[in-house]
């Protein structure tokens, strides 16, 4: 396969796992995670960045 063809197989292949997102497995580490930022959250003490600048920050990673 071609690179072009690989990646329009796995946008198909997202857009089917996409249409019935209960029949996608969550590991549990994935809710701790998810817990733990919204508790952060919560709490108040979460920083959010704009969009623009975390895209900067993790290029020049």
């Amino acid at each position: 396969m071609t690179t072009a063809e690989k990646l329009r197989a796995m946008e198909d292949l997202w857009q089917d796992l996409a249409r019935n997102p209960a029949d996608v497995p969550v590991p549990d580490w994935h809710r701790e995670v998810l817990e733990q930022r919204q508790a952060t959250v919560a709490r108040g003490a979460a920083r959010f960045h704009p969009w623009d600048d975390a895209k900067r920050r993790l290029r020049n990673r």
